[in-house]
């Protein structure tokens, strides 16, 4: 289900389920999760096999399930998507399309989103009667506002990339999310983990003003600026 190549500074993870549009099981979560947690590369390029990023939840797997085994799997798509945001490495999910439920949150869950043209984005659950449960419900208002968020999730319309764009759900709209991934990775490693760090920092300001001060002093010791001198 999830394969990984490694080419220098990036981890290029895929969901390889294409005949499920890449649809994730409890198994499968785990397995993102410990592969996430297993790289250290500079970058992490997260995408799918075939014509779909990911449909989300594998509907199969969550039919059957009661309210506790339904209670752990929200936990552990919420688990995972931590991950993904906390991890040091820069995480890139490159968008070609269909992101549907639990595929959106995990590309909410990423520090940047790349669409191809051919992406499209929806919040379905809510024609299940669901919702999207691994943290899609305070990442979502936070990427997009509350008034997109919630037009999003209560109606479960499909939006383009051009839309996805205007509303900030994506960063850029991309041909090839791979190259663009690449020259994310050409940055320098040390000040690609600090940036995602300061920027994802919620301290109170004055804490994160120390911190920011703090970690340029400790990338200037360690820079080569001397064409500048």
């Amino acid at each position: 289900m999830i394969e990984v190549r490694i080419d220098g500074p990036v981890a290029t993870v895929t969901l390889d389920r294409p005949h499920r549009r890449n649809a994730l099981t409890p198994a499968a979560l785990d397995d993102l999760e410990a592969t996430v947690e297993s790289l250290d590369t500079p970058v992490i390029h997260l995408r799918g096999a075939g014509p779909a990023f990911c449909a989300g939840a594998d509907l199969a797997a969550v039919a059957d399930l009661d309210g506790d085994e339904a209670h752990e799997f929200a936990r552990d798509g919420q688990r995972v998507a931590e991950i993904i945001e906390n991890t040091e490495s820069v995480v890139v999910a490159g968008i070609d399309g269909a992101a549907r439920g639990g595929g959106v949150e995990l590309a909410l869950a990423c520090d940047i989103r790349l669409a191809t043209p051919e992406a499209s984005f929806a919040e379905t659950g809510v024609k299940l009667g669901l919702f999207g449960a691994w943290g899609g419900t305070h990442r979502l208002p936070a990427v997009v506002g509350m008034g997109n968020a919630l037009d999003l999730a209560l109606s479960g319309r499909t939006v383009d990339a051009e839309e996805a764009l205007r509303m900030g759900l994506v960063s850029r709209i991309v041909d090839d999310p791979a190259e663009a991934v690449a020259a994310i990775a050409e940055s320098d490693p040390a000040a690609l983990t600090v940036v995602k760090e300061r920027l994802r920092d919620d301290a109170p300001t004055d804490e994160q003003d120390r911190r920011e001060a703090e970690a340029f002093a400790d990338l200037i010791e360690r820079a080569d600026l001397a064409e500048y001198r």
